[in-house]
């Protein structure tokens, strides 16, 4: 089979990241002569395919992709782009001015702060992070590339105006002072079967090496991958469950409305911990200061739950049963339901004449375009790394919290779980040699 890498350098120079950020140095990136920016596209298909439509306009200098067939598919659409299954190549690149990270979870983190350090403008996928620590760096990382680099997570429907006009809702006190946010997904984990598959014959199209990439070695197999994000992402190795996926969206809204930032307890309460896979159904509750609580369901238990706190409060204004997904903010003077695209007040009688505060958020340039312009020096997006860092560490510890079968009090600014010193290790994770961060 006719071979893709065609960028130059041999993955086997490289040594962790060190040479990519030796190969970029850490300045802020320019424009080409047309005013347009060099994108290298880590991950090409699925998600990647829908992130890429989103910054065509720009010139798609490299495609990366770790099967060739997908890289084959898409270089049609655009055949001056070089192509790689490796995004250490895009990284190490100086002629890329930005990347766009539409992986598996478990190269989030590792690609986004390799492209930092080599100055490069990132867009990466949700969750930002596979793990609490890698959250952290990624914070601490787009703080000292602040000016230099323009981030973004991919939290599609904080463009959205169904979310501004809820921030704006609560922040006008339309519900008087928020004391919780209750947050859900009716979405499960289907079971993943045995921790390590049986090996197969490796397909020539596939580099299943990449693939696996921080994460321990073991022989391929398809059902690792196939089926993409419902599939890899239920297993800890690679992803972060339901949680992880769409908590990045729907507790976002609670994060913007009450401008959250680090919790100081969290407690999971769910089936057992199983120390490969992602619980089918969670109840988190994170308690903030001011006496402030986010509280997560998902999954069939979830639900239920959700259902038994809620519906009785909202009566008959409206039928969650209806929502798979949403929030609901309890305020002292009524209740707030949300989701992508409507805003229902409850009790409804006392807010049949309410009159809605006027617009205060700008309407979105476009969830894309919020990135883009802040790569020319045109603002910051508003989901960048520091924001949506915070977010997904919140997220993670509630997975955490599940795994280490226990309520933990967290300390955001020593960076440690003061409860359960044996949990302080589930922040972080063991990285296969040559795919290591170093924070």
């Amino acid at each position: 089979m006719k071979q893709h890498n065609t960028c130059s350098l041999n993955r086997r120079t490289f040594v962790g990241f060190g040479l990519a950020a030796a190969l970029a140095p850490s300045v802020s990136r320019g424009k080409s002569a047309n005013g347009k920016l060099n994108m290298g596209i880590i991950g090409s298909g699925g998600r990647g395919g829908a992130n890429l439509g989103g910054v065509s306009g720009e010139i798609i200098h490299t495609l990366c992709d770790v099967n060739r067939k997908t890289l084959e598919a898409v270089k049609k659409r655009f055949p001056n782009a070089k192509t790689t299954t490796d995004w250490r190549e895009v990284v190490a690149d100086p002629a890329v001015d930005a990347v766009v990270i539409s992986t598996a979870d478990h190269h989030h983190a590792p690609a986004s702060l390799a492209a930092m350090k080599a100055g490069k403008h990132v867009y990466c996928e949700k969750p930002l992070a596979h793990t609490v620590q890698e959250a952290r760096w990624m914070q601490e990382e787009y703080t000292r590339q602040k000016g230099k680099v323009a981030t973004q997570m991919g939290t599609q429907i904080h463009a959205g105006a169904s979310y501004r006009r809820a921030v704006e809702l609560i922040r006008a006190g339309a519900i008087g002072k928020v004391k919780e946010a209750h947050v859900w997904c009716s979405r499960t984990i289907n079971a993943v079967g045995p921790a390590v598959l049986p090996g197969q014959e490796m397909p020539e199209f596939f580099d299943w090496d990449v693939w696996l990439g921080p994460a321990a070695k073991r022989p391929y197999h398809g059902g690792y991958w196939k089926g993409g994000n419902l599939n890899w992402n239920r297993r800890w190795d690679f992803g972060n469950g339901v949680l992880g996926d769409m908590g990045s969206h729907l507790i976002d809204l609670a994060w913007w409305a009450l401008e959250l930032r680090h919790p100081l307890r969290i407690a999971s309460e769910g089936p057992d911990p199983d120390p490969v896979a992602a619980p089918p159904w969670q109840e988190i509750t994170w308690d903030h200061p001011g006496d402030l609580k986010v509280k997560w369901y998902h999954g069939p238990e979830g639900m239920k739950r959700r259902s038994d706190a809620l519906q009785p409060l909202v009566g008959k204004d409206t039928d969650l049963s209806k929502w798979g997904i949403g929030v609901a903010f309890i305020g002292s003077e009524g209740i707030l339901v949300s989701d992508y695209g409507k805003n229902v007040l409850s009790p409804g009688a006392k807010f049949k004449d309410y009159q809605p505060p006027a617009e205060t958020i700008a309407p979105s340039a476009g969830h894309y375009n919020e990135w883009l312009m802040a790569c020319r020096g045109e603002g910051e997006s508003l989901c960048h790394f520091d924001y949506s860092g915070t977010l997904i560490e919140h997220n993670l510890l509630g997975n955490v919290a599940h795994r280490a079968g226990k309520a933990l009090e967290w300390d955001a600014e020593t960076f440690k779980i003061t409860n359960d010193q044996q949990a302080n290790q589930l922040l972080t994770k063991k990285y296969r040699s040559g795919w290591g961060v170093d924070g």
